[in-house]
């Protein structure tokens, strides 16, 4: 007889985003849960893959990353935040923002370790951590603006405390950093002596004027930091699943150590043609504009039928009160977004799920990472909820 099967991750089923999504397919709803485009990327960069894939660029690529990659996310990062990257000991390319996410707490924690979550999370952050044997200390921001209570978390600290998480911009509240915010991470981390993976994968969807305070800037946390970045976020290519990690030196060896054994290698024409794509700026500096005009669109949707707003600052997910919607509102945010893709053809995704205590907000997310027809004809099945 076998061994019966021991899960590591015996709380986790499939992910929101998965159930959701197929829920949308079951009953021809339009997917506005689910975080990616619904319009083709750039003409250029798909001329570029297929360029690459013609050359003959389809074998394995270098494991930390195609040189001319590496050297163009280090121009790209001069250019955004001055800061100087060694395209050879800092830069490692990656299957996407989620494994460069699991590859950095796995180089860092051991069985036993602790490592802080900021709640609203990203929902593969706790499952990583406890895939590892080690232990997720989840800590809430502060609603309605999920500001950081700072001391909360150096109360929350102790001497198995070994990583901090941060999400800047965060998905799914959509709020950011100041340099307060950025000052005050550096001082926990420098005097508790931790280490900090920051997922920036939104650093250019910011909006109204704001700017994005990356930890690379900040000389204390740019020594013990792994900061994480996607091109499916910023080049609308989801599919495409390619990501980065910038960390010092002795971080980054770590960090290759187990994403050789993981990936060994990502797509090899995607890089070339990343490469290429990324010596035009514009392409990314314009995405502010792109996503504010999406944002403004559905966000008077939603509003005209009845939902109120917390202001989408960055990402391309608005957050939504459903409290004001007659008797809608006593369902739960889970059972609502359910009877919202069901009964009136339109999904997204519960905010409670975010949360390691499941509160109940009344607030569910929406992508407006779509196209205008897409984004209208969801608004047009949303007035019907008033009428």
């Amino acid at each position: 007889m076998s061994k019966s099967f021991i899960s590591k991750l015996p709380d986790v089923g499939t992910t929101i985003f998965t159930v959701m999504s197929q829920l949308a397919n079951e009953h021809g709803a339009i997917n506005l849960s689910q975080g990616f485009p619904d319009y083709p990327c750039h003409p250029a960069l798909l001329d570029a893959l297929a360029r690459a894939a013609a050359a003959g660029h389809n074998q394995y690529a270098p494991m930390a990353g195609l040189p001319a990659l590496r050297q163009a996310i280090a121009a790209k990062l001069l250019l955004s935040h001055d800061v100087m990257v060694d395209v050879d000991q800092e830069i490692t390319v990656t299957a996407g923002a989620t494994q460069a996410i699991f590859t950095a707490i796995a180089a860092v924690l051991h069985a036993g370790d602790e490592a802080i979550v900021l709640d609203p999370s990203y929902d593969s952050y706790a499952p990583a951590i406890a895939a590892l044997s080690a232990r997720p200390v989840r800590i809430g921001l502060t609603a309605p603006d999920y500001a950081v209570d700072w001391d909360r978390i150096e109360r929350a600290i102790t001497p198995r405390t070994r990583l901090i998480i941060v999400n800047n911009p965060n998905n799914p509240s959509t709020s950011l950093f100041s340099k307060a915010d950025i000052d005050a991470l550096a001082a926990i981390a420098e005097r508790h002596d931790l280490f900090v993976l920051a997922d920036e994968v939104y650093e250019h969807l910011v909006f109204d004027g704001r700017e994005h305070c990356s930890v690379l800037v900040h000389p204390q946390l740019r020594a013990r930091t792994f900061a994480i970045y996607s091109f499916g976020k910023t080049f609308h290519a989801t599919g495409w699943k390619i990501g980065y990690c910038v960390a010092p030196p002795d971080m980054t060896t770590e960090f290759r150590k187990i994403h050789q054994f993981l990936v060994f290698a990502v797509n090899a024409p995607a890089q070339h043609a990343l490469a290429e794509h990324l010596a035009d700026p514009s392409h990314w500096q314009g995405l502010p504009t792109f996503f504010e005009a999406k944002r403004d669109r559905l966000a008077q949707g939603l509003t005209d039928a009845g939902f109120r707003l917390r202001r989408s600052r960055s990402t391309y997910f608005q957050l939504a009160d459903f409290s004001a919607l007659g008797s809608a509102s006593a369902q739960s945010d889970v059972a609502f977004a359910r009877w919202l893709t069901i009964e009136h053809g339109v999904a997204c995704i519960p905010v409670s799920v975010f949360h390691a205590d499941h509160r109940e907000e009344k607030l569910v997310r929406f992508c407006f990472a779509k196209r205008d027809e897409t984004l209208d004809a969801a608004i047009m099945l949303l007035s019907s909820i008033k009428q």
